[in-house]
């Protein structure tokens, strides 16, 4: 049995068919993801390791070759870059198209665990995203006059509560006080004593201890001894004792002072003309942008209610606003684009129910696309959505040829049953192959690999969906529809 013959005889069974695939694409068009163009983003991964006080050259000579020389010969790898600043480095490795990211991640983290580093080296950290892209979410923390306050809530409560959103690779804060305990040496009198800076720094590390002491066993009882000699305030680093002279302690506050500031501004940031604290969140390579935004939103509205009265959270840049803005723009355009070429046809048609048939071919095949848009992971894009919008005009050929083809047969005296059987058997190989040979136009899109089918791949898939779409539509319920 045929599809057409099947169509005609099983009406109820296409009918809920029909019905089953625009709910079930309804309900996919609500979960495909928005992104305002598809992932283009490269494969690539950036190590950053920070050397503090260390100039360019050296940061490159004790930082950049080592790693690069380790993880250069990672497998996949097709360029590796390094670019070293004052007091950093980050080294960017590029992979080939198609590389688990996740299993490249292992391989470099292996690879960096055997590099070694200068101790005053931080612990490189390796990055998913790339440093040099904009964050999608600048958000601005005001209304307190201390930035000391504010800038202790950035990093403390919105930066450690923010971190664990899905799809935020990382957070950057700006602005206000870093506070830091400082020690101003007097110069001359530390000079008197025959001392220099670097004995007072390492007396300070040797009287503010922290570390394992051992273990202490007694019958099957183990106790694990620490010591704990940390200074608890700014008291306990001036009574510091510096050095022992002919039976006089020398203490810190003899010969520094001691009082609580902050780091050296390298950035200050204002928000509505006031000094403001910014975290700048920056996403995954292969995350979605929208979705990240409102995951971002919603852990927002949770933290809000952990802050001190009068002191709020303001978003300043969201990239979704313009994704979402954009995809909307496109849609609207598709849709205008769906009731002119509706329009266009009751203008040559003259006939209401004809319209009404063929019109119903262009949202079920839209909506049947979307269910096909969740299954393959094709995102809602201003490329997705411009083959739709390029495919509407050509959903509505097949069932125009199928509905003039019935109309042919019913002016020669036929039933409409046998109407129907006849008009779309005569045409449903040519509708067939027409649809077929317009398909394979944009299916070899879909292999190319590079850049060319992460930007192009989910523009021809949206595009042979809706046609093949519109070709199960145009064989079942346009003769179903026609028959009645």
């Amino acid at each position: 049995m045929s599809l057409i013959e099947f169509s005609l005889k099983r009406r109820v069974t296409v009918s809920m068919c029909a019905v089953a695939l625009v709910l079930f694409g309804v309900v996919a068009a609500y979960r495909l993801p928005i992104n305002l163009l598809p992932d283009i983003s490269y494969p690539s991964l950036t190590v950053e390791t920070r050397l503090s006080g260390a100039a360019p050259a050296e940061v490159e000579t004790l930082v950049s070759r080592p790693i690069e020389e380790a993880v250069g010969v990672v497998a996949g790898v097709r360029r590796l870059t390094s670019v070293s600043r004052p007091g950093l480095s980050q080294v960017t490795l590029e992979f080939a198209w198609g590389r688990n990211m996740d299993f490249a991640s292992m391989d470099v983290r292996e690879k960096l665990d055997i590099v070694t580093l200068p101790r005053e080296a931080d612990k490189p950290v390796l990055l998913r995203f790339d440093p040099a892209n904009d964050p999608v979410v600048r958000l601005y923390l005001t209304g307190a006059d201390n930035l000391y306050q504010l800038r202790y809530l950035a990093d403390e409560v919105l930066k450690k509560d923010l971190e664990s959103t899905e799809g935020v690779a990382a957070i950057k804060v700006n602005g206000g006080y870093e506070e830091e305990i400082q020690v101003r040496v007097d110069q001359g009198k530390l000079a008197l004593l025959g001392l220099g800076i670097q004995d007072v720094n390492d007396k300070l590390h040797r009287e503010n201890v922290n570390q394992a002491g051992g273990s202490l066993y007694e019958a099957e009882a183990r106790y694990l001894v620490r010591a704990r000699n940390e200074f608890k305030d700014l008291q306990d680093i001036m009574q510091t004792v510096l050095v022992s002279r002919d039976g006089r302690n020398v203490l810190m506050s003899d010969v520094a002072e001691v009082v609580r500031g902050h780091r050296q501004r390298e950035v200050i940031t204002r928000f509505d003309g006031k000094e403001a604290v910014e975290l700048a969140l920056y996403k995954e390579g292969d995350a979605n942008t929208v979705s990240v935004a409102r995951a971002i939103q919603r852990r927002l509205d949770r933290v809000r209610q952990e802050l001190p009265a009068g002191v709020q959270v303001v978003t300043g840049v969201d990239q979704s606003r313009f994704i979402r803005a954009s995809i909307r723009e496109v849609a609207s355009n598709a849709l205008l684009g769906g009731l002119i070429a509706v329009a266009v046809l009751l203008l040559f048609l003259k006939d209401l129910v004809s319209t009404i048939i063929i019109g119903l071919s262009i949202p079920i095949s839209i909506i049947a696309t979307f269910f096909l848009m969740y299954e393959t992971g094709t995102t809602l894009n201003v490329m997705s959505l411009g083959g739709l919008a390029l495919g509407v005009g050509m959903l509505v050929d097949n069932a125009i040829v199928v509905l003039e083809a019935i109309h042919k047969h019913h002016e020669l005296g036929e039933s409409g049953m046998q109407a129907a059987r006849a008009g779309a058997q005569e045409v449903g190989r040519a509708v067939v192959a027409s649809t077929l040979t317009t398909v394979a136009v944009f299916v070899p899109v879909v292999f190319v690999e590079g850049i060319a089918a992460q930007l192009f791949r989910d523009q021809a898939l949206t595009v042979s969906f809706s046609l093949l779409a519109s070709l199960v539509v145009s064989l079942t319920l346009i003769p179903m529809l026609s028959a009645l």
